[in-house]
C-alpha cells in the first residue's frame, strides 16, 4: 500500500512554536523532489515534545498542503494504548491516509502486551496502520513472531523495521510473506533491505535529499539495480551523518544550513555541538548541499 521513498518530515519551530509556513514549504520541497509519501509527527518530527493541539495541527497542515498528491501517514504512537487510539482517531478525522504507531516505550510490555496493544488500536480505528519497531529508542523489540501474529489483522498493512538488523527484517519477511509490507527504518540499509523484499524506506535523509532517495527507490523498483546500488553507496556518508547526534538534531541542523528552516529543537534535545556541526558542514559541502 505504501511504497518507495517516504519522508519522516521534521517539525520546524520558530521561537518555540511550530513554524507553519516553513512546514508547508518543506512539504512542497518533498513533493517536488519525488517523495512518495510524508510522515508528520514521527520521531524525526519531535512528536514526543508536541502537545496534543500541536500534534493535530501539524497533521492538519501536512494533509492540507499535500492535498492528496501523495499519501500522508501520521505518527500516532503512544505508550498508552488509550492515548494511541485517541490520536489515531484524530488523525483519521483530519484526513490522514494511514498511521505510524511506535511500540509503547518506557513500560516495556511483553510480546503479548505488544500484540494486544496493536490489536486494540487496529480494531478500534479503521485506518491503514504501520507498526514501528525501533528498540534503540523504546527499550522493547517487536519480534518477528509477534509481527506475524499482527499481520493477519486487515488494516495492519506494514512495519517500519528500524532495528538496523537485516536478519530481523529477513525473518519478518520470511514469516509474513505478502501479508504485511516491510519498510526500512534506517537509510543506511535501505538498498539491502529492498533486496530482501522491503518496499522502501521511511527516511530521515530524504528531508535534505528528497530526489536522491526517491531516485534510489525508483531505480530499484524499475529493475535498475546498478543505479540503485550506486545511489545507496553515494548517499551512505550523508545518511550516517544524520546520526552523529540524536535524530533529529543533525537533520534539523542540516536544514538550517540549507536555509530551509530554523535548526531549533525542543528540550531535552540540545543544539548540535560545534565540533559535530563542523563535521556536518564539511560533509554537506562534499554533497554540494551548501
Amino acid at each position: 500500500m505504501f511504497k518507495g521513498s517516504i519522508v519522516a518530515i521534521v517539525t520546524p519551530f520558530k521561537n518555540g512554536a511550530v513554524d507553519e509556513e516553513k512546514l508547508r514549504e518543506l512539504v512542497e520541497f518533498q513533493i517536488s523532489g519525488g517523495t512518495d509519501a510524508i510522515v508528520p509527527c514521527g520521531t524525526t518530527g519531535e512528536s514526543s515534545t508536541l502537545d496534543y493541539e500541536e500534534h493535530d495541527r501539524v497533521i492538519q497542515i501536512v494533509v492540507e498542503q499535500v492535498a492528496k498528491r501523495v499519501p500522508v501517514i501520521a505518527g500516532t504512537g503512544s505508550n498508552s494504548t488509550r492515548e494511541a487510539i485517541e490520536m489515531t482517531e484524530h488523525a483519521k478525522q483530519l484526513g490522514a491516509d494511514g498511521c505510524l504507531l511506535v511500540t509503547p516505550y518506557y513500560n516495556k510490555p511483553t510480546q503479548e502486551g505488544l500484540y494486544l496493544h496493536y490489536k486494540a488500536v487496529a480494531e478500534t480505528v479503521a485506518i491503514p496502520q504501520i507498526l514501528y519497531n525501533v528498540p534503540g529508542r523504546t527499550g522493547v523489540n517487536l519480534l518477528p513472531e509477534t509481527v506475524a501474529r499482527l499481520s493477519v489483522i486487515k488494516n495492519i498493512v506494514a512495519i517500519k523495521e528500524a532495528t538496523g538488523s537485516l536478519q530481523q527484517a529477513s525473518e519478518v519477511l520470511q514469516l509474513c510473506g505478502d501479508q504485511i509490507d516491510v519498510l526500512s527504518g534506517d537509510d543506511f540499509i535501505t538498498f539491502p533491505m529492498m533486496a530482501c523484499g522491503a518496499k522502501g524506506v521511511i527516511s530521515v535523509t530524504a528531508n535534505i535529499m528528497p530526489k536522491a532517495i526517491a531516485d534510489l527507490t525508483d531505480a530499484y523498483f524499475s529493475g535498475d539495480l546498478a543505479t540503485a546500488r550506486k545511489l545507496h553507496l553515494d548517499t551512505l556518508k550523508i545518511s550516517n551523518a544524520m546520526f552523529i547526534e540524536s535524530n533529529p538534531v543533525p537533520v534539523k541542523t542540516a536544514l538550517g544550513l540549507m536555509g530551509k528552516c530554523s535548526d531549533e529543537v525542543r528540550l531535552p534535545l540540545a543544539p548540535m555541538s560545534a565540533a559535530n556541526k563542523s563535521k556536518l558542514e564539511a560533509i554537506m559541502k562534499e554533497y554540494k548541499l551548501i
